[in-house]
Protein backbone atom coordinates (compact mmCIF):
# COMPACT_ATOMS: atom_id res chain seq x y z
CA UNK A 1 0.00 0.00 0.00
CA UNK A 2 1.50 3.39 -0.92
CA UNK A 3 2.22 5.75 1.95
CA UNK A 4 -0.07 8.75 2.35
CA UNK A 5 2.02 11.93 2.08
CA UNK A 6 2.04 14.11 5.17
CA UNK A 7 0.98 17.76 4.86
CA UNK A 8 4.02 18.93 6.84
CA UNK A 9 6.72 16.94 5.13
CA UNK A 10 8.49 18.77 2.35
CA UNK A 11 11.89 17.12 2.75
CA UNK A 12 13.13 14.61 0.17
CA UNK A 13 12.84 10.94 1.16
CA UNK A 14 15.74 9.60 3.17
CA UNK A 15 17.64 6.41 2.54
CA UNK A 16 17.56 4.03 5.47
CA UNK A 17 20.00 5.07 8.22
CA UNK A 18 22.64 3.14 9.96
CA UNK A 19 23.04 1.18 13.11
CA UNK A 20 24.98 -0.02 15.98
CA UNK A 21 28.57 0.51 16.89
CA UNK A 22 29.23 2.62 13.87
CA UNK A 23 31.76 5.39 13.65
CA UNK A 24 31.20 9.10 14.13
CA UNK A 25 33.52 11.88 12.98
CA UNK A 26 33.07 15.64 13.35
CA UNK A 27 32.98 17.40 10.00
CA UNK A 28 35.58 20.06 9.38
CA UNK A 29 33.10 22.53 7.95
CA UNK A 30 30.15 24.13 9.65
CA UNK A 31 27.05 21.98 9.17
CA UNK A 32 24.51 23.38 6.79
CA UNK A 33 20.82 23.48 7.62
CA UNK A 34 20.29 20.52 5.35
CA UNK A 35 22.93 18.53 7.20
CA UNK A 36 21.39 19.52 10.47
CA UNK A 37 18.12 18.13 9.22
CA UNK A 38 19.84 14.74 9.07
CA UNK A 39 20.45 14.31 5.36
CA UNK A 40 20.87 10.61 4.74
CA UNK A 41 23.24 9.32 2.11
CA UNK A 42 23.23 5.63 1.23
CA UNK A 43 26.55 3.81 1.40
CA UNK A 44 27.67 1.12 -0.97
CA UNK A 45 30.36 -0.45 1.20
CA UNK A 46 30.14 -2.20 4.55
CA UNK A 47 30.69 -0.02 7.61
CA UNK A 48 32.80 -0.90 10.60
CA UNK A 49 31.07 -2.21 13.67
CA UNK A 50 30.96 -4.78 16.41
CA UNK A 51 27.56 -6.24 15.65
CA UNK A 52 27.13 -9.94 14.94
CA UNK A 53 26.44 -9.17 11.28
CA UNK A 54 29.85 -7.55 10.78
CA UNK A 55 31.81 -10.10 12.82
CA UNK A 56 31.39 -12.44 9.83
CA UNK A 57 32.91 -10.78 6.75
CA UNK A 58 30.72 -12.96 4.53
CA UNK A 59 27.48 -11.93 6.26
CA UNK A 60 25.27 -9.51 4.39
CA UNK A 61 24.09 -6.29 6.04
CA UNK A 62 20.36 -5.97 6.70
CA UNK A 63 18.37 -4.58 3.81
CA UNK A 64 18.91 -0.84 3.50
CA UNK A 65 22.09 -0.82 5.58
CA UNK A 66 24.73 0.49 6.02
CA UNK A 67 24.06 4.19 5.54
CA UNK A 68 25.51 7.51 6.69
CA UNK A 69 23.59 10.30 8.40
CA UNK A 70 24.95 13.84 8.51
CA UNK A 71 23.65 14.90 11.92
CA UNK A 72 24.46 18.25 13.54
CA UNK A 73 27.94 18.44 12.03
CA UNK A 74 28.85 14.81 12.60
CA UNK A 75 28.71 11.95 10.11
CA UNK A 76 27.14 8.95 11.79
CA UNK A 77 27.82 5.52 10.27
CA UNK A 78 25.60 2.63 11.35
CA UNK A 79 25.65 -0.92 9.98
CA UNK A 80 22.38 -2.38 11.28
CA UNK A 81 19.53 -1.25 13.53
CA UNK A 82 20.87 -0.51 17.02
CA UNK A 83 20.03 -3.08 19.67
CA UNK A 84 21.26 -1.47 22.90
CA UNK A 85 20.25 2.17 23.20
CA UNK A 86 20.67 4.85 25.86
CA UNK A 87 18.47 7.94 25.63
CA UNK A 88 19.22 11.24 27.33
CA UNK A 89 16.47 13.87 27.74
CA UNK A 90 12.78 13.18 27.87
CA UNK A 91 11.83 13.97 24.30
CA UNK A 92 14.40 11.51 22.97
CA UNK A 93 13.04 8.82 25.28
CA UNK A 94 9.45 9.51 24.27
CA UNK A 95 10.26 9.33 20.56
CA UNK A 96 11.69 5.85 21.13
CA UNK A 97 8.67 4.77 23.16
CA UNK A 98 6.19 6.21 20.65
CA UNK A 99 7.88 4.15 17.95
CA UNK A 100 7.53 1.00 20.07
CA UNK A 101 11.29 0.64 20.56
CA UNK A 102 11.32 0.12 24.32
CA UNK A 103 12.85 -3.33 23.83
CA UNK A 104 16.00 -1.61 22.49
CA UNK A 105 16.45 0.64 25.53
CA UNK A 106 19.11 -0.38 28.05
CA UNK A 107 19.17 2.96 29.85
CA UNK A 108 17.62 6.40 30.01
CA UNK A 109 18.22 9.65 31.86
CA UNK A 110 16.90 13.14 32.56
CA UNK A 111 13.15 13.68 32.75
CA UNK A 112 11.76 17.22 32.92
CA UNK A 113 8.21 16.01 33.61
CA UNK A 114 6.34 12.76 34.06
CA UNK A 115 6.35 10.65 30.92
CA UNK A 116 3.10 10.51 29.00
CA UNK A 117 0.64 8.08 30.64
CA UNK A 118 0.54 5.83 27.58
CA UNK A 119 4.32 5.33 27.89
CA UNK A 120 4.52 4.85 31.65
CA UNK A 121 4.52 1.04 31.71
CA UNK A 122 7.16 0.79 28.99
CA UNK A 123 9.26 3.51 30.63
CA UNK A 124 9.15 1.79 34.02
CA UNK A 125 10.89 -1.25 32.51
CA UNK A 126 13.90 0.80 31.36
CA UNK A 127 16.85 1.28 33.75
CA UNK A 128 17.32 4.92 34.80
CA UNK A 129 21.05 5.63 34.68
CA UNK A 130 20.84 9.01 36.44
CA UNK A 131 18.27 11.59 37.49
CA UNK A 132 20.03 14.09 35.27
CA UNK A 133 22.92 13.32 32.92
CA UNK A 134 24.90 10.15 33.57
CA UNK A 135 28.67 10.16 33.61
CA UNK A 136 30.53 8.64 30.69
CA UNK A 137 31.36 5.68 32.93
CA UNK A 138 27.66 5.14 33.72
CA UNK A 139 26.89 5.16 30.02
CA UNK A 140 29.62 2.59 29.36
CA UNK A 141 28.29 0.35 32.11
CA UNK A 142 25.01 0.06 30.19
CA UNK A 143 27.03 -1.24 27.19
CA UNK A 144 25.08 0.67 24.51
CA UNK A 145 25.72 0.61 20.80
CA UNK A 146 23.78 3.86 20.27
CA UNK A 147 23.08 7.03 22.27
CA UNK A 148 20.18 9.32 21.34
CA UNK A 149 20.41 12.80 22.88
CA UNK A 150 17.55 15.28 23.12
CA UNK A 151 19.73 18.30 23.92
CA UNK A 152 22.97 17.36 22.22
CA UNK A 153 25.10 20.25 23.45
CA UNK A 154 24.53 19.31 27.09
CA UNK A 155 23.85 15.57 26.87
CA UNK A 156 26.93 14.95 24.72
CA UNK A 157 29.17 17.48 26.42
CA UNK A 158 32.90 17.21 25.69
CA UNK A 159 33.70 19.04 28.93
CA UNK A 160 31.87 16.36 30.89
CA UNK A 161 33.78 13.59 29.14
CA UNK A 162 30.80 12.18 27.24
CA UNK A 163 31.18 13.99 23.93
CA UNK A 164 30.49 12.44 20.57
CA UNK A 165 34.15 11.75 19.89
CA UNK A 166 34.54 9.92 23.20
CA UNK A 167 31.44 7.87 22.41
CA UNK A 168 32.75 7.04 18.93
CA UNK A 169 36.10 5.98 20.37
CA UNK A 170 34.17 3.57 22.59
CA UNK A 171 32.33 2.17 19.56
CA UNK A 172 29.06 3.94 20.33
CA UNK A 173 27.16 5.73 17.57
CA UNK A 174 25.37 8.95 18.57
CA UNK A 175 22.48 11.02 17.25
CA UNK A 176 21.31 14.48 18.38
CA UNK A 177 17.78 15.85 18.16
CA UNK A 178 17.96 18.29 15.25
CA UNK A 179 16.14 21.22 16.88
CA UNK A 180 19.29 22.94 18.14
CA UNK A 181 21.17 22.63 14.86
CA UNK A 182 18.43 23.59 12.39
CA UNK A 183 17.91 27.19 11.33
CA UNK A 184 14.17 27.10 10.68
CA UNK A 185 12.37 24.77 13.08
CA UNK A 186 8.81 23.91 12.05
CA UNK A 187 6.37 21.02 12.30
CA UNK A 188 8.26 19.58 9.33
CA UNK A 189 11.30 19.39 11.62
CA UNK A 190 9.24 17.29 14.03
CA UNK A 191 8.28 14.90 11.22
CA UNK A 192 11.89 14.70 10.09
CA UNK A 193 13.15 13.90 13.59
CA UNK A 194 10.67 11.08 14.04
CA UNK A 195 11.30 9.80 10.51
CA UNK A 196 15.06 9.75 11.11
CA UNK A 197 14.82 7.67 14.27
CA UNK A 198 12.34 5.31 12.63
CA UNK A 199 14.70 4.89 9.68
CA UNK A 200 17.62 4.12 11.96
CA UNK A 201 15.63 1.27 13.47
CA UNK A 202 13.85 0.16 10.31
CA UNK A 203 10.33 0.97 11.56
CA UNK A 204 9.19 3.57 9.03
CA UNK A 205 5.54 2.52 9.17
CA UNK A 206 5.45 3.36 12.86
CA UNK A 207 6.74 6.85 12.09
CA UNK A 208 3.87 7.31 9.66
CA UNK A 209 1.38 6.57 12.43
CA UNK A 210 3.06 8.89 14.95
CA UNK A 211 3.36 11.76 12.47
CA UNK A 212 -0.18 11.31 11.22
CA UNK A 213 -1.45 11.64 14.80
CA UNK A 214 0.54 14.86 15.25
CA UNK A 215 -0.75 16.27 11.98
CA UNK A 216 -4.35 15.42 12.89
CA UNK A 217 -4.05 17.22 16.22
CA UNK A 218 -2.62 20.35 14.61
CA UNK A 219 -5.34 20.28 11.95
CA UNK A 220 -7.99 20.03 14.64
CA UNK A 221 -6.64 23.17 16.31
CA UNK A 222 -6.44 24.99 12.97
CA UNK A 223 -10.11 24.36 12.29
CA UNK A 224 -11.07 25.69 15.71
CA UNK A 225 -9.03 28.85 15.17
CA UNK A 226 -10.40 29.72 11.72
CA UNK A 227 -12.08 32.92 12.92
CA UNK A 228 -9.71 34.15 15.65
CA UNK A 229 -7.21 37.00 15.53
CA UNK A 230 -3.63 36.11 16.56
CA UNK A 231 -2.39 37.45 19.90
CA UNK A 232 1.12 38.55 20.85
CA UNK A 233 2.70 36.03 23.22
CA UNK A 234 5.86 36.01 25.31
CA UNK A 235 7.27 32.74 26.62
CA UNK A 236 8.50 32.79 30.21
CA UNK A 237 10.76 29.89 31.02
CA UNK A 238 11.92 31.64 34.18
CA UNK A 239 12.08 35.19 35.56
CA UNK A 240 14.63 36.76 37.86
CA UNK A 241 16.74 39.79 37.01
CA UNK A 242 16.17 38.73 33.39
CA UNK A 243 13.52 36.67 31.62
CA UNK A 244 14.46 33.37 30.03
CA UNK A 245 12.30 33.11 26.92
CA UNK A 246 11.91 31.29 23.62
CA UNK A 247 13.63 32.81 20.60
CA UNK A 248 12.69 32.31 17.00
CA UNK A 249 14.86 29.27 16.29
CA UNK A 250 12.98 26.64 18.29
CA UNK A 251 9.71 24.76 17.94
CA UNK A 252 8.17 27.07 20.57
CA UNK A 253 7.62 29.80 17.99
CA UNK A 254 5.92 27.36 15.61
CA UNK A 255 3.70 26.00 18.39
CA UNK A 256 2.60 29.54 19.26
CA UNK A 257 1.89 30.44 15.63
CA UNK A 258 -0.12 27.27 15.03
CA UNK A 259 -2.00 27.99 18.27
CA UNK A 260 -3.16 31.43 17.15
CA UNK A 261 -0.37 33.59 18.50
CA UNK A 262 2.87 35.35 17.60
CA UNK A 263 6.06 35.01 19.60
CA UNK A 264 7.12 38.60 20.39
CA UNK A 265 10.76 37.45 20.44
CA UNK A 266 10.65 35.53 17.18
CA UNK A 267 13.38 37.82 15.87
CA UNK A 268 15.89 36.47 18.40
CA UNK A 269 18.17 34.02 16.59
CA UNK A 270 18.23 31.37 19.32
CA UNK A 271 16.13 28.49 20.65
CA UNK A 272 16.23 29.93 24.17
CA UNK A 273 17.41 33.41 25.12
CA UNK A 274 17.67 35.76 28.09
CA UNK A 275 16.01 39.16 27.65
CA UNK A 276 15.51 42.04 30.04
CA UNK A 277 12.23 42.67 31.84
CA UNK A 278 12.22 46.07 30.13
CA UNK A 279 12.32 44.39 26.71
CA UNK A 280 9.31 42.27 27.64
CA UNK A 281 7.44 45.41 28.70
CA UNK A 282 8.36 47.21 25.47
CA UNK A 283 6.96 44.39 23.34
CA UNK A 284 3.70 44.53 25.27
CA UNK A 285 2.46 40.93 24.89
CA UNK A 286 -1.23 40.10 25.11
CA UNK A 287 -0.58 36.73 26.73
CA UNK A 288 2.20 34.93 28.61
CA UNK A 289 3.06 31.29 27.96
CA UNK A 290 4.81 29.77 30.98
CA UNK A 291 7.01 26.71 30.53
CA UNK A 292 6.37 24.42 33.47
CA UNK A 293 9.24 22.31 34.78
CA UNK A 294 11.79 22.04 37.56
CA UNK A 295 11.48 23.16 41.16
CA UNK A 296 9.78 26.52 40.57
CA UNK A 297 5.98 26.08 40.49
CA UNK A 298 3.89 27.84 37.86
CA UNK A 299 2.10 29.88 40.53
CA UNK A 300 5.43 31.23 41.75
CA UNK A 301 6.36 32.30 38.22
CA UNK A 302 2.97 33.98 37.82
CA UNK A 303 3.41 35.82 41.09
CA UNK A 304 6.86 37.06 40.07
CA UNK A 305 5.39 38.41 36.84
CA UNK A 306 2.34 40.01 38.45
CA UNK A 307 4.39 41.70 41.17
CA UNK A 308 7.07 43.11 38.86
CA UNK A 309 6.41 46.88 38.59
CA UNK A 310 8.10 47.12 35.19
CA UNK A 311 5.40 44.86 33.74
CA UNK A 312 2.44 46.55 35.39
CA UNK A 313 1.10 48.12 32.17
CA UNK A 314 1.60 45.06 29.96
CA UNK A 315 -1.80 43.83 28.64
CA UNK A 316 -1.06 40.21 29.60
CA UNK A 317 -0.40 41.29 33.18
CA UNK A 318 -3.39 43.59 33.41
CA UNK A 319 -5.69 40.84 32.17
CA UNK A 320 -3.78 38.00 33.89
CA UNK A 321 -3.85 36.14 30.62
CA UNK A 322 -1.62 33.10 31.10
CA UNK A 323 -1.14 29.80 29.32
CA UNK A 324 0.99 26.92 30.59
CA UNK A 325 2.94 24.27 28.71
CA UNK A 326 5.21 21.55 30.11
CA UNK A 327 8.78 22.04 28.92
CA UNK A 328 8.75 18.50 27.53
CA UNK A 329 5.99 19.64 25.15
CA UNK A 330 7.94 22.69 23.95
CA UNK A 331 10.63 20.74 22.11
CA UNK A 332 10.90 18.74 18.88
CA UNK A 333 9.23 15.51 19.89
CA UNK A 334 6.04 13.49 19.86
CA UNK A 335 4.09 15.98 22.00
CA UNK A 336 4.15 18.77 19.40
CA UNK A 337 0.62 18.22 18.11
CA UNK A 338 -0.93 18.15 21.56
CA UNK A 339 1.13 21.22 22.47
CA UNK A 340 -0.42 23.21 19.62
CA UNK A 341 -3.93 22.16 20.61
CA UNK A 342 -3.40 22.80 24.34
CA UNK A 343 -1.89 26.26 23.85
CA UNK A 344 -4.60 27.20 21.33
CA UNK A 345 -7.30 26.21 23.80
CA UNK A 346 -5.72 28.38 26.50
CA UNK A 347 -5.12 31.40 24.28
CA UNK A 348 -8.53 31.26 22.61
CA UNK A 349 -10.92 29.46 25.00
CA UNK A 350 -13.99 30.84 23.25
CA UNK A 351 -13.05 28.90 20.10
CA UNK A 352 -13.21 25.65 21.99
Amino acid sequence: MPKIPRPFTTFPPFARPLSARGTASTSSATATAAAASALVVALTGCGSGASDATDDPTAASPEGFPVTIANCGTDVVIDAPPERVVTMNQHATEVMLALGLEDRLVGTAYLDDAVLPEFQEAYDAVPVLADEYPSFEQVLEADPDFVYAGFGSSALDDAEGRGREAMADAGIATYENIEQCTDNVTMETVSTEIDNIALIFGVEDRADEVNDDITARVDEARKRLADVDPVDVVVVDSIDSTVSTAGGNGIGTEIIERAGGRNVFDDVDKVFADVSVEQVAERSPDAILIYDYGETPVEEKKRALLENPTLADVPAIKEERFAVLPLSSAVVGVRAGDAVYDVAEQLHPDAF
